[in-house]
């Protein structure tokens, strides 16, 4: 059997690992294409290696565009891959525009496709990836849920329940297996010696709004008067901020280059928590 997993932005990579090294225990072939929808090297290599991935088999390359540009360039060059490949099954994660454009292709092709992640339903369509996930979910053969909220949302969408399969949050097994790894993580620079709040800033809803942008980073300067506030600012949310009239962080609110994985979950892992609050995820029941 030849399965081929389709992934093009970081959330992708966390729930394909443990997918994908499974698979590899039982001896399938597979082919890995990353569509290159995150594009910034520093910012997906380092994903892969502490992900214990190999490097894609594919990259489409296909950059920043806008949501239809991006979806039709995944959708014209993943479609030669797949003719070419001649896969059995194509696996899809998530709600980004490589899930969506990859179903399509593959729904055309007549080549099945499973998506992981299925069923999750934010009710509001003004979220583009609300529509990728409707869109993916009833275009997909094989339906895999995280919990059963995610089956009841699709019986009521009118997916037949045969098609639906609830498997659990493949993200844990992947945090499950580096919390370890992220324990032990140290720092070149001094984030860790006193305490912080940890915020990350990205959604397109927040950082390309200016109004918005600006109001939420003079709140955490506000917030960085308490307590040490450590952000680690994605490429694109820091263009935007560079944008914003005026503005320079507190002394207190400390940007730091984006992360990998494990460096991430160990900035987590060291961020205070109020009291009766517990470190460890609980996995959701399916």
């Amino acid at each position: 059997m030849h399965v081929l997993h389709v992934v093009g932005a970081r959330p992708n990579f966390m729930k394909a690992s443990p997918v994908y090294l499974a698979l590899r225990e039982c001896g399938v072939h597979q082919t890995l294409v990353h569509t290159g929808q995150h594009y910034d090297a520093a910012m997906s290599d380092v994903f892969f290696e502490q992900l214990g991935m190999p490097a894609p088999d594919v990259n489409l390359a296909v950059g920043s565009r806008s949501h239809a540009v991006q979806t039709a360039e995944i959708m014209s060059r993943f479609e030669p891959v797949v003719l070419e490949q001649q896969p059995d099954m194509v696996l899809v994660y998530g709600d980004v525009n490589s899930t969506v454009g990859a179903a399509l292709v593959c729904s055309k092709l007549l080549v099945p496709v499973a998506h992981v992640e299925a069923g999750l339903r934010s009710f509001d369509r003004a979220m583009p990836e609300e529509v990728n996930r409707i869109v993916t979910d009833h275009l997909a053969d094989y339906l895999f849920t995280p919990s059963e909220d995610g089956d009841v949302n699709l019986v009521r969408e009118g997916i037949d329940s045969q098609k639906i399969y609830c498997v659990g949050n493949v993200m844990i097994d992947t945090l499950v297996r580096l919390l370890p790894v992220a324990t032990e993580a140290r720092r070149a620079d001094d984030v860790f010696e006193r305490p912080y709040a940890l915020v990350t800033l990205h959604r397109p809803s927040n950082v390309d709004d200016p109004d918005r942008l600006a109001h939420l980073l003079a709140a955490l300067n506000v917030l960085s008067r308490d307590i040490r506030v450590v952000f680690p600012v994605h490429p694109r949310t820091r263009s935007r901020i560079q944008a914003v009239p005026g503005w320079r962080p507190a002394p207190d609110l400390t940007l730091v280059d984006p992360v990998g994985y494990v460096d991430f979950l160990a900035l987590q892992l060291r961020a205070p928590r109020p009291s009766g609050r517990s470190r460890r995820p609980s996995a959701p029941t399916c």
